[in-house]
């Protein structure tokens, strides 16, 4: 009998140690963000909102990141100051500069996707018949109202999260949110340019965006995956050892 109690009781100890490090394991990969929102349009916004996702950073596409070495060590840093969501649901417009922001919610870019859609043939100018294209664009952006959970308001342009790296990541680093997803979830706006003689393409744009509390940033290797540093809610930087 005591026997078999020992081993329920390492048993039990076995498990809750194996529960524990499977919801605190930081290795988890980004989601496909794509994917991730086509599920979430066709879902009810208050029995998604609570979950959680994790999602890459499209780092070609965000002039405020920069990677240089110093020494034996890489300074990273994601710069945030000019990352404002301009779309009406985020303005503030009696908002109090000295002390607030016009536009409430930030963003981090997570990719786009292009389509083809055909073409046809248009008389923009008169007598010069031209082939007009058609093209769509989806952007992907997660849109956060908690910025300044991670480092006090300020109005520089460095303001933003930084790790400190071993300098053999340098080119191998990408970031990654984690952030739990709030009412309504989604959003999205559509921005069209009519073809003209110069600019024969109809081009449509599709901002999508979801919406969120950003729970951390990570910094992590591209190569294989592993999580350098992370920086949860109330810091602004990491540091991998």
């Amino acid at each position: 009998m005591a026997r078999l109690k020992l081993f329920m009781c390492l048993l039990r100890c076995f498990l809750a140690a194996t529960l524990v490090a499977a919801f605190l394991s930081p290795a988890r990969a980004g989601e496909p963000v794509v994917d991730v929102y086509r599920e979430l349009s066709a879902a009810d916004a208050k029995a998604a909102a609570g979950r959680l996702v994790v999602v890459d950073i499209d780092l070609e596409v965000s002039p405020g990141y920069s990677a240089e070495r110093e020494g034996d060590r890489l300074a990273v840093r994601y710069r945030t100051g000019f990352n404002q969501v301009a779309e009406g649901w985020s303005w503030q417009p009696l908002a109090d500069p000295a002390v607030e922001d016009y536009y409430r919610f930030k963003y981090l870019p997570l990719g786009s996707v292009g389509e083809e859609r055909g073409e046809y043939v248009h008389e923009d100018k008169i007598g010069q018949p031209q082939r007009m294209r058609i093209v769509w664009r989806y952007d992907y952006f997660l849109a956060f109202d908690n910025l300044y959970d991670f480092f006090a308001r300020a109005t520089g342009d460095d303001a933003g999260f930084s790790a400190s790296l071993p300098a053999r990541y340098d080119g191998r680093v990408g970031l990654r949110a984690r952030a739990r997803l709030a009412e309504p979830v989604t959003a999205e706006s559509t921005t069209f340019w009519k073809a003209t003689h110069g600019q024969p393409t109809d081009f449509t744009l599709k901002k999508r965006y979801l919406v969120a509390t950003l729970e951390a940033i990570e910094f992590f290797d591209v190569g294989s995956g592993a999580l350098l540093c992370a920086i949860p809610r109330g810091a602004a930087q990491c540091t991998s050892p």
